[in-house]
C-alpha cells in the first residue's frame, strides 16, 4: 500500500533546503535539482532560491573554492578536471578562476609528483609503450596538464 503524499509548506521546504545547503556547500544547479523534487509553483521556487542566496546558504564563489580545494586535496584532481566539473555545474568563468587560485602552485605540483610516482610504481607492466600509455591515461583522466605529464614521464622513464 502506498503511503499518502504529504504536502509541505513553503517554510518547511525552505528549512529543508537551508539544511541541505548548510551541511555541504551547494551550487545553484544542485539546489534547483533538489527543488524539482518538490511540487512548487515557479514563483515559489524563485522566492526560495532568493531567500537562500540572501541568507548566504548559496554562494557560488564559496562553492567553487571549496570544490576545487576538496577535489584536488582528497581526490587528486588536476586543474583541467576541476574546471570541466565546475563548468558542468554552470559556475561562472570568474568564479572558476578564483577557485583555481585556491591551489597554490607548490602544493599543486607536489601533489602531482607524488601521485605520478605512486602510479608509475604501481603499474605492473615492464618499461615500454604499454606502461607509458597507462601512466599518461591515468593522469589525463585525473585532469593534469599534458606538458606536466610528459615532462614527468621523461623523468621516470630513464
Amino acid at each position: 500500500m502506498e503511503a499518502p503524499k504529504t504536502t509541505l509548506t513553503t517554510s518547511e521546504i525552505t528549512s529543508k533546503l537551508e539544511y541541505y545547503c548548510s551541511y555541504q556547500d551547494r551550487c545553484h544547479k544542485e539546489v534547483e535539482q533538489k527543488l524539482r523534487s518538490f511540487t512548487l509553483l515557479p514563483e515559489l521556487k524563485e522566492q526560495i532560491i532568493v531567500h537562500l542566496i540572501e541568507h548566504k546558504y548559496i554562494d557560488e564563489e564559496r562553492f567553487a573554492k571549496s570544490f576545487a580545494r576538496g577535489k584536488h586535496n582528497y581526490k587528486g584532481w588536476g586543474k583541467n578536471r576541476i574546471v570541466q566539473e565546475l563548468k558542468y555545474r554552470e559556475i561562472s568563468k570568474r568564479n572558476i578562476d578564483l577557485a583555481l587560485l585556491e591551489l597554490p602552485n607548490e602544493v599543486y605540483l607536489a601533489n602531482f609528483h607524488q601521485l605520478a610516482e605512486k602510479n608509475w610504481n604501481g603499474i605492473k607492466e615492464r618499461k615500454g609503450q604499454k606502461k607509458n600509455k597507462k601512466f599518461v591515461d591515468f593522469l589525463l583522466r585525473k585532469g593534469y596538464e599534458t606538458s606536466l605529464i610528459f615532462e614527468k614521464l621523461k623523468q621516470l622513464d630513464k
